[in-house]
């Protein structure tokens, strides 16, 4: 059995190796779709959805509105820490790619059921491109 849950944030970024117009400062409206496959348990579900929002929410909440910055960026690293703005600083490029298996790390970290077999993350950045990852526990 699968069940799913879609949350959305906005954030800013660059992506200080891109060769075009993403290495500027710029922001997405992300939406990501969260799938947990398990079996069902004695309440009949695999997962409360209140739990899937207790688990999932505070990781969305802390990128809500702040700036994803690679720890190397120091130009915009100074600039974030001088303005009081809020980021987040994180060891890779900030690609939709990568930014999903940051949340598939999280979630992992969160502490799962042991009912949960698998885990399936999609972040869509743009309405039209998306990057998904998924696991077998």
């Amino acid at each position: 059995m699968k069940i799913a849950k879609e949350f959305n944030w906005e954030m800013g970024h660059r992506l200080t190796l891109h060769k075009g117009k993403c290495k500027n400062i710029h922001g997405h409206s992300y939406k990501m779709m969260i799938e947990f496959t398990g079996s069902t348990v004695e309440d009949g579900m695999v997962l409360d959805y209140y739990e899937v929002k207790d688990k999932i929410q505070p990781i969305v909440d802390e990128l809500d509105h702040a700036f994803m910055v690679k720890d190397d960026d120091v130009e915009i690293l100074n600039f974030l820490k001088h303005s009081g703005s809020l980021h987040v600083i994180v060891d890779f490029e900030t690609t939709v790619e990568n930014i999903t298996g940051y949340f598939m790390n999280k979630i992992k970290e969160a502490g799962l059921p042991e009912n949960i077999t698998k885990i399936k993350v999609r972040i869509l950045e743009t309405e039209n491109t998306y990057a998904e990852d998924e696991i077998e526990l």
